[in-house]
């Protein structure tokens, strides 16, 4: 250990037998001892800053309701397809990790998934999951020993005691994890009444915003599609058989979420492609494609016509078009049969943006009011397309890496591929993108180390100076998004 290396006061030992849970204060800084010192200083600068969650998928009403969290196990497993898909890869059914089964099969008890989870926790290491579970069993839920199958139910028991706790409360935490804005993301026919009543609580001061997700409305090839535009319709009081209705009800929804404080908009497209049809041709494929003559192809035309209409209606209210595309949606049919979307088994594609976002940006790439910011999957096309793109156009700013994107060496794969072309300042600033509350202040803890270990390799090779390398740092994880995302 080098004589630099930063002290912390060391927990109670593990009893004998059990391995210790005790995260190394310097985790993920570069090795070498002078670049780690440069990263130290640097990310202490930047530790306490509040943090800024831009896309996430926290639902408001844990903070409205502020119900008190009962078990460990529907707090930090069975909402994260980030830990159910691995814990499935090897071998546990996704029913014995709490998921709801449409076949009717027995759903395992929270103290079973617990017990399945620490069993299975040396499955995770070496993945980016790990340091945040860590993180948080040890940051915020003062646990001090590594999971496995003989402490199982002794934590199960301390977790649950210590999440009875008002401090454990989601508000509490809210405030303790120093958030100063959270992004939600939401259903355009939703009436927002979880977040009109954060905004009417005295009691609450801080910053929820909707996010605009129009996915199922817009997804013609979908066999929900004609559901979900009768579900528009009630939502919206506009009719929703013709194109024009259809295109109005997603204004007049618009309308609404930006009246509740929404700034952008989210699109999980599979993949950016968008049309611009004449109004009469859209017209006359929407009723081809709803009355069932048109065929695969035309319903692919049709969804990429109305993400073109989204782009229109973006520069013309101002909302932040996020495109999250590239990703084979339920790629196993039969886990989707029985579990539904959102279950572990999204599956990254190439993908291609140079020529699928010209037509867009052909319109809207030098227009005031537009604005888009751009995530992938692909690795391949970060500086190959997507800094060259965000290099040049004002609109365009580079989404960070994103799900299975969002791990310690896929970030600095992104910094060294795309900032000697687009720079620091077209990024968007770490996005958590978690349905794990808890979880967020460890993934942007995570980011922060990072961009440190990063940007302090780019003083040590004076290639910036340190004075430079704290500001672009800040900036980060403070005016970058608030750029990007409008906040």
């Amino acid at each position: 250990m080098d004589g630099g290396t930063t002290s912390t006061a060391h927990p109670a030992p593990a009893p004998a037998g059990r391995s210790a849970l005790n995260p190394h204060p310097d985790r993920l800084l570069p090795s070498d001892p002078a670049v780690r010192a440069i990263a130290r200083r640097l990310y202490d600068s930047v530790r306490d800053l509040p943090l800024i969650s831009p896309h996430g998928h926290v639902d408001p009403a844990l903070l409205a309701a502020n119900p008190a969290f009962t078990d460990p196990a529907s707090l930090l497993v069975t909402p994260d397809h980030y830990v159910t898909r691995l814990l499935h890869a090897n071998g546990v059914p996704l029913n014995e990790l709490g998921l709801p089964d449409r076949e009717g099969a027995p759903v395992a008890e929270p103290r079973e998934v617990w017990r399945a989870f620490c069993t299975h926790w040396h499955h995770f290491l070496g993945t980016a999951s790990r340091q945040w579970i860590e993180s948080e069993l040890f940051d915020v839920l003062g646990v001090r020993e590594q999971p496995c199958a003989d402490n199982a139910d002794e934590l199960y028991d301390q977790l649950v005691a210590e999440l009875a706790k008002p401090a454990m409360r989601p508000r509490a935490l809210f405030e303790s994890f120093n958030i100063a804005v959270l992004a939600t993301t939401d259903d355009p026919a939703d009436d927002l009444r979880h977040h009109r009543e954060l905004a009417a609580d005295p009691e609450w001061s801080g910053r929820v915003v909707p996010t605009f997700r129009p996915d199922r409305y817009l997804d013609a090839t979908s066999g929900e599609w004609p559901r979900a535009l009768e579900r528009l319709a009630e939502a919206s009081g506009v009719e929703t058989d013709s194109y024009r209705g259809l295109v109005r009800a997603l204004e007049v929804r618009r309308e609404h979420f930006r009246a509740n404080g929404a700034t952008a908009t989210d699109h999980s497209a599979p993949d950016p492609e968008m049309a611009f049809l004449p109004e009469a041709e859209a017209e006359r494929l929407f009723h081809e494609v709803r009355d069932g003559r048109a065929g695969p192809e035309g319903a692919r035309l049709l969804s990429r016509q109305l993400l073109g209409e989204n782009a229109r209606m973006s520069s013309e209210d101002g909302m932040v078009m996020a495109l999250h595309t590239g990703s084979c949606r339920n790629h196993h049919p039969r886990t989707f049969a029985r579990y539904g979307a959102d279950t572990g088994h999204d599956i990254p594609v190439r993908t291609e943006f140079t020529r699928a976002l010209r037509p867009m940006l052909e319109r809207f790439g030098t227009h005031p009011r537009f604005q888009t910011v751009v995530f992938t999957l692909d690795e391949t096309v970060f500086s190959r397309e997507l800094a060259p793109l965000a290099g040049f156009y004002p609109t365009v700013y580079l989404g960070a890496p994103w799900w299975f994107l969002d791990a310690p060496r896929a970030m600095r794969r992104f910094r060294d591929a795309v900032t000697e072309t687009a720079g620091f300042h077209r990024t968007s600033g770490f996005i958590d993108d978690t349905r794990g509350f808890c979880s967020i202040p460890a993934r942007h803890d995570t980011a922060r180390r990072v961009d440190a270990g990063h940007l302090a390799g780019l003083v040590a090779e004076h290639v910036l100076g340190e004075d430079d390398a704290a500001e672009v740092l800040r900036d980060l994880n403070d005016g970058s998004p608030r750029r990007a995302f409008r906040l």
